[in-house]
């Protein structure tokens, strides 16, 4: 089969189309003919095995996996002997290790059915970024109606999702972006834009739970835009050394929060078949949709990437092979 093939950490000018062994299913695990996939800053990191933390997962000296991508919808064409959550012929979206290329496997606690009132491609970019989303704003923020949120990073690839899960869940959403992307983020539902070049978040407004997804603000400066005992969850930070990134931050805010009145945390998502069923439902529900800014063949895998990584995405990016 097709596939877009990594063999050394680096660059985008590193990745090259293959052929490669058609994937064989375990026990419990899906073969999906891969309609879309979606491109996110996550695919960056595991390209370039930058901070050099993600190594100690995914590869010290050469990724652990030769096909990059995670995100991916399609069709499904194989199942193992033991599943039972979808069957051959069913529609699904769910999360490979290695979704660049023309089939994919996916276990089965990591697949959803596609929502049906979504294309391959929109369904594609909903898995790994929503899920973040998701349980940011459910889990980890614990957000409630009525609740006032601040998204830092609400034009981007999670902070789409967040905003509007958000409101889903009855929160007044305050979202930070650029200028250019205000209209963007108030068209997801935040009641307000903030443009973090020329605006202060401290304005006054004190905010029950904050999601920083985007940026490398110190923590007394998140502190500050928070009630007394408001909720700060540090979802990730571009940046930063080369070997944490951002991540020190999210240690900082777990030793500091039993100390302060306010709550301070960080999360490590759940790549999770039952939460993609929630975000299913929720799309169903016309409560969330995909911000899907633009398509690329699969052969044009390094140019998706760099783009996503420019930061000039307008939410989410997909591959369609």
């Amino acid at each position: 089969m097709r596939a877009v093939v990594q063999q050394q950490y680096g660059g985008s000018e590193q990745l090259s189309m293959g052929d490669t062994p058609e994937p064989v299913p375990g026990p419990r695990d899906v073969v999906v003919r891969v309609h879309a996939a979606g491109v996110d800053r996550g695919t960056w990191h595991l390209m370039t095995g930058r901070p050099y933390a993600v190594r100690l997962a995914f590869g010290l000296r050469r990724p652990k996996y030769s096909v990059p991508g995670r995100d991916v919808a399609g069709v499904v064409t194989q199942v193992g002997e033991q599943v039972t959550a979808v069957t051959v012929g069913e529609e699904v979206m769910g999360t490979a290790d290695g979704s660049f290329a023309d089939l994919a496997v996916v276990p089965e606690q990591r697949i959803a059915r596609k929502p049906k009132g979504l294309s391959f491609a929109e369904a594609a970019v909903l898995p790994v970024s929503g899920l973040t989303a998701l349980q940011a704003v459910r889990d980890a923020g614990r957000v409630r109606a009525g609740d006032e949120v601040l998204v830092i990073g609400a034009s981007g690839g999670v902070g789409s999702y967040a905003v509007q899960v958000a409101t889903a869940y009855g929160a007044r959403v305050t979202g930070v972006a650029s200028a250019a992307k205000a209209d963007l983020v108030r068209s997801l539902g935040a009641v307000r834009a903030i443009d973090y070049a020329t605006q202060d978040l401290d304005d006054g407004t004190r905010y029950d739970v904050v999601l920083d997804i985007a940026g490398l603000r110190p923590i007394r400066r998140l502190r500050r835009v928070l009630t007394d005992r408001g909720t700060l969850v540090i979802v990730g930070g571009e940046g930063g050394d080369r070997w944490l990134g951002g991540t020190q931050r999210q240690l900082a805010a777990l030793a500091m929060s039993p100390v302060v009145s306010q709550r301070l945390t960080a999360l490590m998502s759940k790549e999770s078949g039952a939460d993609l069923a929630e975000l299913g439902d929720l799309v169903d529900r016309g409560q969330i949709r995909p911000l899907l800014e633009r398509t690329f063949e699969l052969d044009e895998a390094a140019k998706a990437i760099d783009h996503v990584a420019s930061g000039h995405a307008r939410g989410k990016v997909a591959l369609t092979p």
